[in-house]
């Protein structure tokens, strides 16, 4: 697969709008993480004012990491004009299962407005799939049954892609599945690098069409400056410094040496 510095070379020469309404915690980080890849941020969360950014963006990221009721309200009108635009939406599903406000709000926004890509860590895919699961606070803290199959089943049942995000990413669109096991244990150390992700989909989301393959193509390349970073880091400050500038620093060769992504056809469950 060859696809993901051409893909990211899109992103540098196109530089998509990436308009996020999403966590604060994090907010910094995913503006700096989108740029830093060459993509253009912007943050609106007023509801006057979601539907008139998200006319002038190329993706739309959805957060609901400091959710509340009338965030959620503000998300379905701005995922609303993506639709009607026809520009991807993807939805970062941060602690569904730890409390019934995330849960309930997860499928509400997928009832309202159509999602192309749904991440999450394996407990919240496998709680909003109906699977057994356990998440504690936003970490997964296990899931009965595979992952792999739980999250082809609900991509067919959604009809988007969904993105299972861990120590092995899984994307899948539930008839083709990309394993991508880039990324280093480091990343796990500092606050944000899930809601990065989103992020940076979300940038790879807006100049190519094929979801599933513009995912993959992204966590490997966020797996891949992960890795690098690592290398020169003394511990999570250093490693925070060091991703960003391995971010803004990767290329061709870099990418093709290092990237680690397998693809299957995924199987009808019988």
């Amino acid at each position: 697969m060859r696809e993901p510095y051409e893909i990211l070379k899109k992103i540098k020469e196109k530089k998509p709008l990436v308009h996020h309404i999403t966590n604060w915690v994090t907010i910094y980080d995913c503006a700096n993480i989108v740029r830093a890849f060459g993509a253009l941020p912007v943050m609106a969360h007023a509801v006057e004012e979601a539907s008139e950014m998200t006319k002038i963006a190329s993706t739309l990221v959805l957060n609901i990491g400091t959710l509340t009721p009338e965030l959620v309200d503000t998300m379905i009108v701005a995922g609303r004009q993506a639709n009607k635009k026809k520009i991807p939406v993807i939805l970062d599903a941060v602690g569904a299962g730890a409390t019934r406000l995330r849960t309930e709000s997860t499928l509400k926004i997928l009832r309202k407005i159509k999602v192309d890509v749904l991440k999450g860590n394996a407990g919240e895919i496998a709680t909003i799939a109906g699977a057994e699961a356990e998440v504690k606070g936003v970490e997964s803290m296990g899931v009965k049954g595979s992952i792999q199959e739980i999250a082809c089943n609900l991509a067919r049942k959604e009809k988007n892609v969904v993105v299972v995000t861990g120590k092995e990413d899984v994307i899948t669109d539930g008839k083709r599945t990309y394993i991508v096991k880039n990324g280093h244990a480091m990343m796990g150390s500092i606050v944000g690098t899930g809601c990065m992700a989103a992020s940076v989909i979300g940038a790879f989301c807006g100049v190519e069409k094929d979801y599933a393959k513009a995912a993959a193509a992204a966590l490997s390349c966020f797996g891949i400056a992960g890795e690098l970073a690592a290398k020169k880091a003394k511990g999570p400050g250093t490693f925070k410094e060091q991703f960003y500038d391995e971010t803004y620093n990767l290329d061709e060769k870099k990418i093709n040496k290092m990237m680690k992504i397998k693809f299957e056809i995924s199987s009808e469950r019988r």
